[in-house]
């Protein structure tokens, strides 16, 4: 049995972009697969809570700091639940960042041996938590690297798990903030895949998703900072609250300097927003040293920013070096695809500009929708345009008014292909929606699905999120029935490139309305 790829693409996007934060982070699965024990006796003393060695050495994760955490660990009772836990938290979130397979095998025998410590505890919260907990990693572990029959049915067994502790210990929050993502994840899903996960016997609820998270996040537990973290990027993600998780991002950076995973948010959260030099800046102010886990994927965003800068030689060096460092499979077409874009872009010698394009085609995975993007300008050998390349570059990094002057200059004649046809009205609306100007930006989505049309819907993009964005233009102006219709729209279109985001980012904007 093999998932889905719009499946394995949500569960493979959420590891490597969103590991680092622990949980069944970005699984997009879950719901109770089990019926609710009851029976555990209400005299539990032991403890729900971390130790403060415990909770020490989960900070150091927190900070993407394994090496430190384990050393503080050292002191603590090694058969302790929270132990167990925070210790399985460091070696996830290692093996998830680094996404070196390598480690694979240790890493899951390293988490069976902790389950078997933990079958002979006490139950208790906190125990049940772990098992759970664990198992939930486990599972992510085994779906990322590609065993997903194994990773399903641990899938399934986890989220019975966290389902049974919510039941049986109501007012104990962290399992409320795994089980909550994991009912989010699944209930955002496009319908099309809801016949897959009944198979594997997994539901979920976005209602009830977001508001186990909520309770996790703002009521005091041992993982309330984690909890926060995981709502404001749900909310960045899905609901436009993009400003609201860069402000938290911000805030928790400025409180702890020397945190990673702090500043690697600030970073990624700066450049969805399209403020390029903050992220650029943000990225050369993170802390470094030998406790830190490697995240060489830090090094493909600053490839992004500097190219959007127009720095096409520096922007080639970090997705080298990304290149070189990152032992995972993912995204090394689309860092072979900027390369070619920096390249191209950069004026450098056709021989080059051959060598990074044929990288694009070497042996992985098509997973992540920016490796399917950079596949499909393989195979379809179309040139870009520069003007139209140039102004997207810039309209990603937030240089708004200069990509405006590039789109002017652009002019179609009987030539230019149906492709660029497309994206010169969508660009335009990128960049007015960028400048503050809805009403600029609406005539030409509107523009783009009118020629879209004409054009005989071609399988780009381009109309697609034209609808998806006129749809929040209109949600926004308090145009419920507009909205729908433009959100409707949107998933109707078939094949594109990011077809799966954005009939999820639909899906979820219809329930709001």
């Amino acid at each position: 049995m093999r998932f889905p790829a719009e499946v394995r693409q949500i569960i493979c996007r959420g590891a490597l972009s969103a590991a680092a934060w622990l949980g069944a982070t970005g699984v997009g699965f879950g719901a109770p697969a089990e019926p609710a024990q009851r029976d555990t006796p209400p005299a539990i003393a032991a403890a729900s809570t971390l130790t403060p060695g415990q909770r020490r050495a989960y900070a150091e994760v927190l900070r993407l700091r394994p090496g430190p955490a384990r050393q503080l660990l050292a002191a603590e009772p090694a058969t302790a639940p929270g132990t167990l836990l925070v210790a399985d938290c460091a070696d996830f979130v290692e093996l998830l960042v680094t996404q070196d397979a390598s480690r694979y095998e240790a890493t899951l025998g390293a988490q069976e041996a902790r389950l078997a410590v933990l079958d002979r505890a006490p139950p208790g919260p906190l125990r049940d938590y772990a098992q759970a907990e664990i198992q939930a990693h486990e599972a992510v572990a085994q779906l990322t690297f590609g065993h997903e029959v194994r990773g399903a049915w641990n899938l399934r067994q986890a989220v019975g798990r966290l389902a049974a502790v919510v039941a049986r210990y109501p007012a104990f929050l962290p399992a409320r903030k795994t089980l909550g993502l994991c009912q989010f994840g699944i209930g955002s899903l496009p319908s099309g895949y809801h016949w897959f996960l009944r198979l594997l016997g997994l539901g979920g609820s976005v209602e009830e998703g977001l508001r186990n998270l909520r309770l996790a996040a703002t009521q005091p537990n041992d993982f309330q900072m984690e909890s926060e973290i995981l709502q404001a990027l749900v909310g960045e993600a899905y609901y436009k609250r993009g400003p609201e998780a860069l402000a938290l991002a911000e805030r928790l950076r400025a409180e702890q300097p020397d945190n990673l995973l702090f500043s690697y948010l600030v970073i990624t959260l700066n450049k969805r927003q399209h403020h390029g030099d903050a992220a650029l800046a943000a990225y050369r102010a993170r802390p470094t040293g030998p406790g830190y886990v490697p995240l060489a994927y830090l090094h493909h965003l600053a490839g992004d920013l500097l190219l959007y800068r127009g720095d096409y030689a520096a922007s080639e060096a970090e997705n080298e070096q990304f290149l070189r460092e990152y032992r995972g499979q993912h995204y090394r077409k689309d860092a072979a695809f900027k390369l070619y874009l920096a390249a191209w872009l950069g004026a450098e010698p056709l021989a080059t500009l051959d060598r990074y394009r044929q990288q694009i085609n070497q042996a992985g995975p098509l997973v992540v929708e920016e490796d399917v993007y950079a596949q499909r300008f393989y195979h379809d050998a179309q040139a870009l345009n520069p003007q139209l390349t140039r102004a997207r570059l810039l309209t990603d990094g937030g240089y708004y008014s200069l990509a405006l002057s590039i789109l002017q200059q652009f002019k179609l004649t009987a030539a230019t292909p149906v492709r660029d046809r497309l994206e010169a009205p969508y660009r335009r609306a990128r960049v007015w929606q960028g400048l503050g100007r809805p009403d600029s930006a609406q005539a030409d989505y509107q523009r783009t699905l009118r020629r879209a049309a004409t054009l005989g819907e071609p399988p780009y993009y381009f109309a697609p999120q034209a609808a998806l964005q006129l749809g929040y233009l209109a949600q926004a102006a308090g145009q419920k029935a507009a909205a729908q219709a433009y959100f409707e729209q949107a998933m109707a279109y078939p094949k594109h490139e990011y077809k799966n985001s954005t009939d999820q980012k639909a899906k979820l904007a219809l329930r709001q309305l």
